[in-house]
């Protein structure tokens, strides 16, 4: 065993922990581009699910909705644009303030 492994105080210690940590880049180019291009391949990946995953929840979402509506009634088809069906009240008419004159100083 090496005489600086359980020696906590250097800084030896610290550099060997964060090199640990540490991705290296390995130094062949060819190799370099493939991992490259296996992170970018990945990267595409997530992305296509993360998109299908959202799509997947917005059509479950609509079905949903459809499935809760089925068996009420539907709105009748334009049968005089004039006509607004609704509940109404009549309000009384607001009493309007005098406008109030300003003063400059």
């Amino acid at each position: 065993m090496f005489a600086q492994t359980f020696r906590f105080g250097t800084s030896h210690f610290h550099s060997r922990v964060r090199s640990a940590f540490e991705p290296r880049k390995p130094r062949h180019r060819l190799l370099r581009f493939a991992l490259g291009v296996v992170g970018l391949g990945v990267l595409a990946v997530l992305v296509a699910f993360s998109v299908a995953l959202g799509a997947a929840m917005i059509a479950a979402g609509m079905l949903y909705k459809l499935w809760k509506q089925r068996g009420k009634r539907l709105a009748r088809s334009q049968q005089d644009a004039r006509i607004v069906e609704g509940e109404f009240r009549v309000v009384g008419q607001p009493a309007i303030e005098q406008p109030r004159s300003h003063t400059t100083l």
